[in-house]
């Protein structure tokens, strides 16, 4: 169990570290966004490449994110019946989601994303729009979203595992961690507190 933990402990180490530079994707998507509206209004003229490259950024947010959301427990959920059983109660049926529903699916899309993602990759497939993009970089959002997210099932379901036989805490509760903003908002007042005090 202690090498399943491990490798638990890889797969949260993984999914956090994309979790943290992938929201920059959303960052960029919105700034092409912008400046493809001003240039448009201003200089009427545009491109597809700006508008395919928006979807691109927020494909590959949205899909390799999965496995990061995962780990925070952010999934949608339905606890109309969870939320009335035990917490063991709750816990079997996060492995039976694990075992029967998460894995098997993302292994579906594995199976017919991976030769998609192929294809057009051998094929130099591009959009048909006029000036639009080349689409296998974002074919290849599709196997690599759904391998973090099963590698992530894989690691929730080992600590539930390790949960149910007492050799860890809870693994569904939150952790109370700051958010990006809260620590940002920290250091501003420490930084004003600090000048105040000088002044």
């Amino acid at each position: 169990m202690r090498a399943l933990l491990k490798f638990s402990n890889a797969v949260d180490w993984l999914n956090t570290q994309i979790g943290k530079y992938v929201i920059w994707l959303i960052l960029a998507s919105t700034v092409i966004s912008g400046v493809n509206a001003v240039v448009r209004k201003v200089f009427n003229m545009s491109s597809n490449a700006y508008l395919e490259v928006q979807w691109y950024f927020f494909a590959a947010s949205f899909l390799i994110a999965a496995g990061y959301t995962l780990l925070n427990n952010e999934h949608v959920r339905i606890d109309v019946i969870s939320s009335r059983l035990s917490k063991r109660g709750q816990v079997w049926i996060d492995i039976i989601g694990f075992s029967f529903f998460l894995t098997p699916i993302c292994l579906v899309v594995l199976w017919y994303g991976i030769p998609f993602f192929l294809q057009g990759w051998q094929s130099g497939e591009t959009s048909s729009n006029a000036g639009g993009l080349i689409r296998w970089p974002v074919y290849a959002m599709i196997p690599i979203g759904f391998t973090l997210l099963m590698l992530q099932g894989w690691s929730e379901l080992i600590k539930r595992i390790a949960f149910l036989n007492g050799l860890i805490d809870d693994p569904s509760l939150k952790r109370e961690e700051k958010t990006a903003e809260e620590e940002l908002a920290e250091a501003i007042r420490r930084l004003a507190a600090s000048k105040a005090k000088a002044g």
